[in-house]
């Protein structure tokens, strides 16, 4: 019998650099395990078991299977707005690991994508701030449309006419404790 997929079985999953990238790259384009393998510079045993990890947590949907040297290989893609996973709604997790692993990840992709900024608009803010209300759901909502904006026009790897970019978003409420900073930070 399967198990009901949870809100924090979505977010263990997605907590694995590698598993959001390959959420990023099925969202413009339907492949197979050795697709994903190649465009990614995995193995596609390595592609394949990260597949089933997102697939298995509700992420990705089976898009067709097709014959290939006498076996099958399946393709995927993630319908992003159906489990929403790491670029929607899905409240963050209770629980404090599955947090902070999914902000790890989400984290250290912010980094590897920037290792490969090109000139041009590019945008980067940080804030730790008190808003109005009705400004922070303002904000909410513009960051949401443009993640829909950027997910909506997602086109396969490589398509002609089409520039790569990287947006990571993570807006949430915070407590209204004082700040508590670790020994010896400034």
């Amino acid at each position: 019998m399967t198990q009901p997929v949870t809100t924090t079985g979505r977010l263990r999953a997605t907590a694995h650099p590698l598993r959001l990238q390959i959420l990023s790259l099925l969202t413009g384009a339907e492949l197979s395990a050795a697709e994903v393998g190649r465009e990614l510079g995995t193995t596609e045993a390595n592609a394949s078991y990260h597949l089933r990890v997102l697939a298995t947590a509700g992420l990705l949907e089976l898009a067709g299977e097709e014959r290939i040297r006498g076996g099958l290989a399946k393709r995927y893609r993630h319908p992003w707005r159906v489990g929403k996973g790491p670029v929607g709604q899905d409240p963050a997790p209770t629980d404090l690991p599955d947090r902070r692993a999914l902000v790890q990840a989400m984290a250290d992709e912010v980094v590897r994508r920037s290792t490969e900024l090109v000139g041009g608009r590019n945008v980067f803010t940080d804030a730790e701030l008190w808003v109005a209300p009705d400004v922070w759901e303002d904000c909410v909502d513009r960051v949401e449309q443009a993640g829909a904006l950027l997910h909506d026009a997602a086109r396969p790897p490589r398509s002609p006419g089409n520039v790569r970019v990287a947006m990571s978003a993570a807006l949430f409420r915070m407590t209204d404790r004082p700040v508590i900073r670790p020994e010896g930070a400034r």
